[in-house]
């Protein structure tokens, strides 16, 4: 294939059947992982970089030239330094010292202007918590208004849902021939949750929708907050989410933090796929649901991001 830019190679991504790990762990029916980690930025943000720049675009919201200012984990920071290297707009991330920093150096090598914020009193590097983030929502407000620039707000923009249902969504259901019973993601933004099970669910109202936070902070399941503080890194933030529309959501199921590193692990030495903690959710979620209300079944997820920006932290050690 032969693109214009490295736009062009967002999307579109494989799907891999995890036989082995299923064998390995004696599960009963199929996992199938969406590899986003295989995307230019390696992760699933790069498609709603790219939508929530090109709406922008189409709606006047952004004009030539504009700087382009989002808070960040880091893998939507990096999808759009990518686009907007690309197309020529400023970017300016802004990301807690509380995550890991290969992504802060990966922003800067695409060229983007990346500010480090200060962690809230007690919260420890490597676990971001709500209250982090209220502060770096604080700095990102203060330096849009600074530079008068566009707010590429990922919790609030629709393009971030949309990107998910009109093709991530859309490929899954085409990959798999509909052969798929149930769609488990870990909760950032709600974006990937959204998208795809709209489009799921729009061909298939039967498929179940599992929505996963950490088990010390299943905040949208009502539960009981034990501990913001967790090293799932790019969600469950114990905050409310504009996009999320609970009426997708079959069931709210939650997983610790070992947990997460156990599929993590399990994912690279069985499958040979690099994910991080997030995608780590969604194998031992997954499984669990094998082992219970879906055996036999087809579930799918995504591989968010690669776990190659997680190896400054004990991920994989």
């Amino acid at each position: 294939m032969l693109y214009e830019s490295v736009l062009g190679a967002i999307g579109n991504t494989p799907v891999v059947k995890l036989s082995r790990l299923c064998k390995a762990w004696e599960l009963e029916g199929q996992l199938f992982a969406k590899l986003e980690n295989l995307n230019p930025g390696y992760s699933k943000k790069d498609r709603i970089a790219l939508s929530i720049i090109e709406e922008a675009e189409a709606s006047g919201m952004l004009s030539p030239g504009q700087p382009v200012v989002e808070l960040t984990s880091g893998n939507t920071g990096t999808g759009l330094a990518i686009v907007c290297a690309v197309k020529g707009y400023p970017f300016v991330a802004v990301m807690s010292k509380g995550n890991s920093m290969e992504r802060a150096r990966m922003m800067k090598a695409l060229g983007a202007e990346v500010v480090l914020v200060d962690q809230a009193p007690g919260s420890i590097p490597g676990q971001v918590s709500g209250e982090d983030l209220a502060l770096v929502e604080a700095k990102t407000q203060e330096i849009v208004n600074e530079l008068g620039a566009f707010r590429a707000d990922q919790f609030v923009l629709e393009a971030n849902a949309k990107a998910h249902e009109l093709h991530t969504g859309e490929e899954l259901w085409q990959d798999l021939d509909g052969q798929i019973d149930a769609f488990v993601d870990f909760v950032g933004t709600a974006g990937t949750f959204v998208g795809c099970a709209r489009a799921l669910k729009k061909h298939d109202p039967g498929i179940r929708c599992y929505l996963i936070e950490p088990a010390s902070a299943p905040y949208l399941a009502g539960g009981e907050i034990r501990n913001p503080n967790h090293k799932i890194q790019g969600g469950g933030y114990c905050r409310d989410l504009p996009l999320l529309d609970p009426s997708l959501v079959d069931e709210y199921l939650t997983v610790t933090d070992d947990e997460a590193i156990e599929g993590a692990r399990a994912l690279a030495e069985i499958e040979g796929i690099f994910g991080g903690f997030s995608t780590g959710a969604h194998v031992f979620a997954a499984a669990r649901l094998l082992r219970g209300k879906e055996k036999g079944n087809n579930i799918a997820f995504l591989v968010c991001d690669s776990g190659l920006k997680y190896l400054s932290t004990d991920l994989y050690v």
